[in-house]
């Protein structure tokens, strides 16, 4: 990341931009599951990671339209106390509009990462899991992740899933730096591209020890029509000498 705090802010800004006005497609892409590593992998995957935990309070950031959400509804044993509090969070308000819509039962807010990490306490809490499901797609992840980590109780879980860095770098160096996703294999639409912080496997570790978080387990699920990891799944929890009430 610059030195400079708003030397990406025009990568920021195109991402936002991006999400709002692809809203309607991302919606359809995952209702109509028109994308297909998600359809045979990575949605299993996260739904098997976060309903293991039996998590009775859990936050969503980056929800999208709530597939998530709707999902754990349906995969946690309420006579055990799993899923009495479900929220997700997005900053696209048209996405958020989309989960209310499909899903009365649960919580949906509207907040970005920028004013959660500002203050953590508008997402509620505090939450035994939070979920970041291809969510954390820009050059802030430590910010967001201290940030989460002030939402945790005292045993609670982060779980990160995001593109595998092997599989994800294509032809491009394998180090740090801003992509642009150009959604040329998605369905049909006028998708706007989207600019995305691409990450080395190690890169991601640091992030998560930066934020006061210990890495508990690294996870790559594998996409068996390719025998290649379709993404990166990690489990983070508050390191020991760390809470949520202080950095």
């Amino acid at each position: 990341m610059s030195n400079h705090p708003n030397a990406a802010q025009p990568m920021h800004d195109a991402l936002k931009e991006s999400w709002e006005r692809n809203a309607g497609l991302w919606r359809d892409a995952v209702r109509d599951d028109l994308i297909p590593s998600r359809k045979t992998v990575t949605n299993r995957a996260i739904i098997d990671a976060a309903a293991a935990l039996k998590p009775r309070r859990v936050l969503d950031m980056g929800c999208g339209e709530g597939w998530l959400i709707r999902a754990l509804s349906a995969n946690l044993d309420p006579a055990r106390g799993a899923g009495s509090a479900l929220v997700g969070a997005d900053g696209s308000k048209a996405l958020v509009a989309a989960a209310r819509a499909a899903d009365a039962a649960a919580t949906y807010l509207a907040l970005d990462y920028r004013v959660f990490t500002e203050d953590p306490s508008l997402a509620g809490g505090p939450f035994d899991l939070v979920v970041y499901n291809f969510s954390l797609l820009d050059d802030r992840v430590t910010d967001v992740l201290a940030a989460s980590r002030r939402v945790l109780d005292d045993d609670g879980v982060i779980l990160v899933q995001t593109v595998h860095p092997r599989t994800a770098c294509g032809d491009a160096p394998y180090e740090d730096g801003w992509r642009t996703e150009g959604f040329d294999g998605f369905s049909s639409g006028a998708w706007q591209p989207m600019p995305w912080y691409f990450r080395t496997t190690e890169s991601w570790r640091a992030a998560g020890t930066a934020a006061g978080l210990a890495l508990v387990s690294s996870q790559e699920p594998v996409d068996p029509a390719r025998g290649e990891p379709a993404s990166l799944l990690l489990t983070l929890k508050a390191s020991a000498e760390n809470n949520r009430d202080g950095l």
